[in-house]
């Protein structure tokens, strides 16, 4: 009888142990290796914003709606920026023959009462110096570069304006209150005072923005 006992009990544990051996494991050891997940880690609210391809324009300090003068159909918004401390035209401008250039500059009255524009006055000069390119070393304060027509007729301004100027100062080198003139030709830069720019197409008054 106890011979039997013993073979049952030896014949009982070798199929308990082939079972476990058969088994699928519950789960993965805690230290077992596992492959690495890609997620991202969680945002910090307080980092920045990431950085853009371009950056946004600063807001206008001044503004001047170009009205066509008799007989002319130039029109357009000019607006004025500080970028980098200094100041820029931006707008658009169309009604001008395709494929033109033309005399652009800031003139000492914001007036533009006269058919023909001619009430805006001179150039606008509070250093009382020549007539030049902006980028000449003598320059009317508003003097600016040329604007081109495309074959529309179109013209898109971005460029500089003199660096002796200021918007909202209330002093003598203040653009605010002055005239804009669109010309009929360009400015040669050379001839004094005004670069025989010819006619006025376009006239407006430079407005600070509140």
């Amino acid at each position: 009888m106890r011979l039997i006992h013993t073979s049952l009990f030896l014949a009982s544990a070798l199929a308990l142990s082939a079972c476990k051996q058969g088994a699928e494991p519950d789960a993965a050891p805690a230290d077992a290796a596992t492959p690495a997940t890609s997620a991202a880690p969680a945002a910090d609210p307080a980092a920045p914003p990431p950085m853009t391809a371009m950056t946004a324009m600063a807001a206008p300090v001044a503004t001047a709606q170009l009205q066509p003068t008799k007989d002319s159909t130039v029109a357009g918004t000019i607006q004025f920026h500080l970028v980098d401390g200094l100041l820029r035209a931006s707008g658009d401008i169309s009604g001008l023959k395709p494929n033109s250039e033309h005399g652009f500059h800031i003139h000492e009255k914001g007036d533009c009462s006269a058919p023909d524009g001619t009430s805006a006055g001179g150039h606008f000069n509070p250093g009382s110096s020549e007539h030049g390119s902006i980028e000449a070393p003598a320059h009317h304060g508003g003097d600016m570069p040329n604007i081109v027509a495309d074959a529309q007729g179109n013209a898109h301004i971005d460029g500089p304006v003199a660096s002796n100027v200021n918007v909202g100062k209330g002093d003598d080198f203040d653009i605010i209150g002055r005239g804009l003139i669109v010309h009929a030709d360009p400015d040669d830069y050379k001839s004094q005072p005004t670069g025989n720019a010819g006619a006025r197409l376009a006239c407006a008054v430079i407005a600070k923005v509140p």
